[in-house]
């Protein structure tokens, strides 16, 4: 299959994974036995890594915090960061790392059940790592927006009103 097509299929996919290859392969005027192999095929390659859903803690009574952590680090010989990196990325509590440019080196993103717990593993775990320089924690107050999906906002119902 060609890539253009594999991108509309991950677009799909993005949207609402929840789509068969059937309706995939209606919407873009293929046949199924194709958008299964391609699904299939991205997945082997690790393209495909997940299906997540995207859970708003907030319906779900779900007191978790989240907390953003910006990590400087000092690159190592012939590693980079990676070797700090997939140290962090390995604690239970992150959720994501990403290398970033400007001021720090590495945004953390963790959760725990209460902020004394946050700050306890950024004390104990993430800051005396070697070759971390610093640390600076950001706790999140209030999701407004995620991956595209905005959170508090009322579903409108577009339909056509019908009078007997």
């Amino acid at each position: 299959m060609e890539a253009g097509a594999k991108k509309q299929i991950l677009d799909i996919l993005q949207e609402d994974c929840r789509r068969s290859p059937e309706q995939i392969a209606l919407m873009l005027g293929l046949e199924a036995e194709a958008v299964k192999a391609a699904i299939a095929e991205m997945e082997d390659e690790r393209l495909i890594l997940k299906y997540p859903a995207l859970i708003n803690p907030e319906k779900l009574g779900d007191d978790t915090v989240t907390a953003m952590i910006d990590v400087k680090v000092v690159p190592q010989r012939d590693l980079g960061f990676d070797q700090v990196a997939e140290r962090i990325y390995r604690y239970p509590e992150v959720r994501s790392v990403f290398l970033m440019s400007g001021g720090y080196d590495l945004s953390v993103v963790i959760e725990g059940r209460t902020m004394k717990e946050v700050a306890l593993f950024v004390a104990q775990k993430l800051a005396v790592l070697e070759h971390v320089q610093s640390t600076a924690t950001h706790f999140v107050l209030k999701r407004y927006k995620k991956d595209g999906v905005i959170y508090d906002e009322e579903i409108e119902d577009n339909r056509l009103q019908v009078s007997p």
